[in-house]
């Protein structure tokens, strides 16, 4: 049995409280209140009892559906992340298998030619070293230490990546124990 009780002397629409009996609710089942559902708009006027057990329902049901949400955003991030490192992958594994006719070593920037055969080679003669190229500039790429290949217009960005990890693992030792992020002097 649903009632509504006016509080106030001069009832507006914004001013009444409807009152139910204490009824098990199911499962949190759907993010949107059944008021919301029902009557438009997911509205709470002030006067609203507090601890009514159907408002707290349909506060715990927004709660967990918001919890939902973020968790459902941060699994598209790491699906993202995930193709990212997979489309990474396959490049540095392409690019290993690239003609070569000297030692790779990690920290050098390589040159990728085309000859008019098809077949790619590197060459550590850059564009403007060669003068006039005798075949077809590809691209270049930074061989990182971890035999992963950087594009020559990333470069930059990953080695400030690398200098802030480096920066990281030189004062792992002079981190406070701490439950709490702390990424003071990371970025300085």
């Amino acid at each position: 049995m649903i009632s509504s009780v006016c509080l106030s002397a001069h009832p507006s629409a914004s001013q009444y409280v409807l009152l139910s009996p204490l009824v098990p609710r199911p499962p949190l089942l759907q993010c949107m209140p059944s008021t919301a559902r029902s009557e438009g708009p997911w509205l709470f006027p002030i006067l609203t009892k507090p601890h009514s057990s159907s408002q707290a329902d349909d506060f715990i049901r927004a709660n967990a559906c918001n919890k939902l949400t973020v968790i459902a955003e941060q699994i598209r991030y790491l699906q993202e992340q995930a193709r990212k490192v997979l489309d990474e992958a396959n490049r540095d594994a392409d690019l290993h298998h690239v003609a070569c006719n000297l030692v790779k070593k990690p920290g050098n920037i390589y040159y990728m030619y085309r000859r008019e055969s098809g077949q790619r080679y590197f060459s550590i003669l850059s564009p403007k070293e060669w003068g006039t190229s005798p075949h077809e500039f590809l691209g270049a790429y930074k061989l990182q230490h971890d035999m992963s290949w950087t594009p020559f217009e990333d470069i930059e960005r990953r080695d400030a990546e690398i200098n802030i990890l480096d920066k990281l693992l030189s004062r792992q030792a002079a981190l406070p124990p701490c439950t709490e992020p702390n990424f003071q002097g990371l970025t300085k």
